[in-house]
């Protein structure tokens, strides 16, 4: 990957498209957006795919993310707390909880910072 120093940020060009990251959200994306966007993008597809090989009928998931920073550390990211809201129909909380720690031992992006960030998920299942 190569990142070019930009006016307000630094820039790169994906296969996907162009990326403007900027401490200013009006030139880019937030360096901790693009951080906590991967842990979930990760987390969630992962997740998604133990629940596939199980087969688990689902028909979505949405995940939403809360993160605490500390302001006294550079603003440093400590914890986030990740709920997914799973809907489908007679899901088992059990189930649901086994595949998610499956997937946690799985993601790339939770283990690379589970020694410096606290992730604590929650499942909250929506029925029809």
């Amino acid at each position: 990957m190569k990142f070019q120093l930009t006016e307000h940020g630094v820039s790169t060009e994906f296969d996907f498209g162009k990326l403007d990251i900027s401490g200013d959200a009006q030139y880019g994306f937030r360096p901790f957006q693009l951080m906590v966007a991967s842990i979930v993008g990760c987390s969630t597809s992962v997740f998604r795919k133990i629940l596939v090989k199980q087969r688990i009928d689902i028909e979505d998931i949405i995940c939403e993310a809360e993160v605490k920073r500390n302001p006294n550390e550079a603003n440093k990211i400590e914890e986030i707390m990740l709920t997914y809201y799973v809907k489908g129909q007679q899901l088992k909380e059990e189930k649901l909880q086994k595949s998610l720690a499956i997937a946690r031992k799985n993601c790339a992006m939770v283990r690379s910072v589970e020694d410096s960030i606290t992730i604590n998920e929650t499942i909250i299942i929506v029925s029809k």
